[in-house]
């Protein structure tokens, strides 16, 4: 307890899954937090559950498509808590219907994802870092996805967003590292948020599980406490890193799963 104490830490698209449980986890360290999210009523929510629980913390609406709501809601964290250390950049939007192959995607999603997922993280960070500079310095979190390592059969547009947001981490990191900002970014692998429990098929998970190292699935909470050591002055020496997180997924060969199937048949 107490890791984040004195710290004020904007959170985008943290009304559910793994911003909420990041929310939360700043919150217990000491963090006042603010939830930023398209769904406001749910912001507003888990920011009356975090003080109900003894936290601080308040739920705000946000557009991340808009530039004008993203620099409102850093504004509004400013005035409410006098000042803003962490900015942990969580928006990511996906289409399984439109973002498709490189022949098929459609292009206007195109432009949207690019849009939404990548320019958000760049106007957080760029409206963060003034108040930052202010403070002393502070730390940056970018959410990207293992999409930004590996290819995929679909989801182009994602893929491309969430690795120009790590690449722009590493940006950040050298930019602005002598103010004592630090930037780094997560990329985590199939996590069973709510959504992901009620949305994917059984057949779905097992396929993720088959090729994780690990025997089992990640959780919200299990993203949520590397923010934390992120937001953290226990990671005072790191910046411009990506903390890759997905059970082992992205790391063994992809044939060695079924070797090992065929090796104890």
């Amino acid at each position: 307890m107490g890791r984040l104490e004195n710290k004020v830490a904007l959170l985008t698209g943290a009304a559910s899954g793994i911003g909420l449980s990041t929310a939360q986890l700043m919150a217990k360290e000491g963090a006042k937090v603010v939830i930023a999210d398209y769904n406001e009523e749910g912001a507003k929510k888990a920011a009356e559950d975090i003080k109900a629980d003894g936290g601080e913390a308040s739920g705000i609406f946000l557009d991340a498509s808009k530039a004008d709501s993203i620099k409102e809601a850093v504004d509004f964290t400013v005035e409410k808590y006098g000042t803003l250390t962490i900015m942990h950049n969580h928006v990511g939007l996906t289409n399984l219907k439109k973002d498709l192959d490189v022949v098929n995607i459609d292009l206007d999603e195109w432009d949207r994802l690019m849009n939404v997922n990548t320019k958000s993280a760049l106007l957080g960070s760029r409206y963060a870092i003034p108040h930052m500079q202010k403070a002393g310095g502070g730390s940056i979190i970018n959410t990207v996805s293992i999409g930004a390592i590996d290819g995929d059969s679909t989801r182009t547009a994602y893929g491309a967003s969430k690795a120009a947001v790590a690449n722009m981490t590493k940006y950040i990191a050298a930019q602005y590292g002598k103010d004592n900002i630090r930037c780094n970014s997560i990329a985590p692998g199939l996590i069973l948020t709510p959504s992901a429990e009620e949305n994917l098929p059984q057949q779905v998970r097992e396929i993720f599980l088959k090729y994780n190292a690990l025997p089992y699935h990640g959780q919200p909470e299990d993203i949520g406490h590397a923010a934390v050591y992120l937001a953290s002055d226990e990671s005072k020496f790191m910046t411009g890193q990506m903390l890759v997180i997905d059970g082992g997924y992205t790391i063994t060969n992809p044939v060695i799963a079924d070797f090992n199937k065929l090796m104890n048949s």
